[in-house]
C-alpha cells in the first residue's frame, strides 16, 4: 500500500515503513540505543531526502526510546543522577549542532556531510566494539579472569565530584556532561538519538556496568531526541508527519520486544551483535557513496 510522504515529497509502501519501524524498536530495546544509526541511513537508502531523513528519525528515535526506557525502568536500570548529568551536556550539544546543520543545509552540503559523518563515526565505533567484545568473548571461553574496564585517571582529579550510587561511581561530573555534550551534537546533525555512541562511551571511557548503561542510555536519549525533534521542527520544517506516525506504528511495540530479549544475553554477546550492526551500516553506506550511480545526471528539485 503506497502512502505519499508530503514533506518528503514521494510515495512509499506504507508496510515497508511499519517494518523498518519495528525492527528499529526492537534493537532500541534490546541494546539501550535510539535506533537513529540504522534508521537514518536506511531511511536515506530508500530514497527519502537526507534533511526529511535526520528529522524524522529522530522523531522515531523519541518514540523508541521513551517505550524502551519505560520498560527499563521497571527493572531498576536507570541511573537517574547520570542521566542528567548527561542529558545537561546532550541539551546544551544538541542546541549547537542544529545552528550547525542549518549552516551545512544552507550551504547545500548536508546530503555529504550527513554521509561522510555516519561512514566515519559508525565504522569507528564499530570496529572498537567489535575487537573489545571478541576478546571478551575469548577471555572468558579461556577462563582468564578480566580486567577493570574502569581505571583511574586524570578525569578523576578533576571538580565537581558526584557519588553515583546506581553505577557504583564517584567522579567529577565534568567528564559525563563533555561525553553528553558531544553525543548532543552528532544528534542534531546525524539524526539519531547517539546511544549506539554513547552506551560504549559509558561503558569504556565512564566506567558505567552494562546493566546500568542500557537504561541510563535511553533516559539520556529520550530527552536529546526531544530537544532535536523540536528544534529541528522549528529551524528546518524537514519532520515528515505521515512518515514519523508510520515508524513510530511499528517502533513501539517493537522496543517493548527488544527489552524482554535483553536479558536473556550476555554483555559482551550484546556488545558484539551492536558492534556488529553499527560496523555494517556503515560499509552498507560506504558502498552506496563509493559506486557508480544508475543515472550520473538528475533533475530535480533542490532539497
Amino acid at each position: 500500500m503506497q502512502v505519499y510522504l508530503p514533506i518528503a515529497e514521494m510515495s512509499v509502501d506504507a508496510l515497508l515503513l511499519l517494518g523498518i519501524g519495528g525492527g528499529v524498536g526492537f534493537l532500541s530495546g534490546l541494546f539501550g540505543v535510539g535506533g537513529g544509526f540504522l534508521l537514518t541511513p536506511i531511511l536515506i537508502l530508500i530514497g527519502i531526502p537526507s534533511p526529511v531523513a535526520v528529522a524524522s528519525g529522530a522523531n522515531q528515535t523519541l518514540g523508541a526510546s521513551v517505550s524502551g526506557l519505560i520498560a527499563q525502568w521497571r527493572r531498576g536500570n536507570v541511573d537517574i543522577r547520570m542521566g542528567l548529568v548527561l542529558l545537561a551536556g546532550g541539551l546544551t550539544g544538541s542546541t549547537l549542532g542544529t545552528q550547525l546543520f542549518v549552516l551545512l543545509r544552507r550551504m547545500g552540503q548536508a546530503d555529504l556531510v550527513v554521509s561522510l559523518f555516519y561512514i566515519v563515526v559508525l565504522g569507528s565505533v564499530g570496529a572498537l566494539m567489535v575487537r573489545e567484545s571478541v576478546r571478551a568473548i575469548l577471555r572468558r571461553r579461556a577462563g582468564i579472569v578480566p580486567k577493570r574496564l574502569h581505571q583511574h585517571s586524570w578525569a578523576h582529579g578533576l571538580p565537581l565530584k558526584i557519588r553515583f550510587r546506581k553505577s557504583r561511581l564517584y567522579m567529577s561530573a565534568i567528564p559525563p556532561f563533555a561525553v553528553g555534550a558531544g553525543i548532543g551534537l552528532l544528534s542534531a546533525i546525524m539524526g539519531v538519538g547517539g546511544g549506539f555512541m554513547l552506551v560504549p562511551a559509558m561503558i569504556y571511557l565512564l566506567g558505567i556496568p552494562t546493566s546500568v548503561t542500557i537504561g541510563t542510555s535511553l533516559f539520556q536519549v529520550t530527552f536529546v531526541t526531544a530537544s532535536v525533534t523540536l528544534l529541528q521542527a522549528l529551524q528546518t520544517g524537514s519532520v515528515d508527519i505521515v512518515l514519523t506516525l508510520l515508524l513510530l506504528l511499528g517502533g513501539v511495540p517493537g522496543a517493548q520486544f527488544g527489552a524482554a530479549w535483553g536479558n536473556r544475553l550476555r554483555g559482551e554477546e550484546m556488545r558484539a551483535l551492536l558492534g556488529s550492526l553499527v560496523l555494517t551500516v556503515a560499509l552498507s553506506l560506504l558502498w552506496e557513496l563509493l559506486r557508480t550511480p544508475d543515472s550520473l545526471y538528475a533533475i530535480g528539485p533542490v532539497r
